[in-house]
């Protein structure tokens, strides 16, 4: 099965609802998938095939859905910048967590692995170096709400 290097935005987030899916419940259906991205199920199905093209999960229709081992290094990877940039917008820019989240989900599929190593070092740097002005410049942002 070849193994495409091009996976989109859409793909991306398909993979990772996969992902957290099987985290979670142990299982990955399609239904479960539907209601998650907040699609009808042939599109569901329209993008399995796709992925499954692309060597990125296998799949049989009426049979079970898994990751491929490329599949779920993308998963993880996309997950993995989610959380960091969620991280982030919360601890070190202030952002409210709700949207937090929503801007984390797009930012994850166009920003660089080394940006967000370099986003860490920097939470980091700026909570253990300068904890009293973080703490300044998170006050001034939750009085401003």
């Amino acid at each position: 099965m070849k193994v495409s290097k091009r996976v989109s935005k859409r793909e991306e987030e398909y993979l990772e609802t996969m992902y957290l899916l099987h985290k979670n419940k142990g299982v990955i259906r399609v239904k479960d998938i539907a209601k998650i991205m907040n699609v009808k199920p042939p599109s569901v199905v329209d993008a399995l095939k796709k992925l499954a093209e692309k060597g990125l999960v296998e799949y049989e229709k009426y049979d079970r859905i898994l990751l491929t081992e490329e599949g779920e290094r993308i998963a993880k990877e996309t997950y993995s910048k989610h959380l960091a940039l969620t991280k982030f917008f919360v601890d070190i820019l202030g952002i409210p967590e709700e949207i937090a989240e929503q801007d984390a989900c797009q930012f994850e599929h166009y920003v660089s692995e080394i940006t967000v190593e370099r986003m860490k070092e920097f939470a980091k740097f700026i909570q253990e170096q300068c904890p009293y002005v973080l703490k300044q410049f998170l006050k001034e942002k939750r009085e401003k709400k």
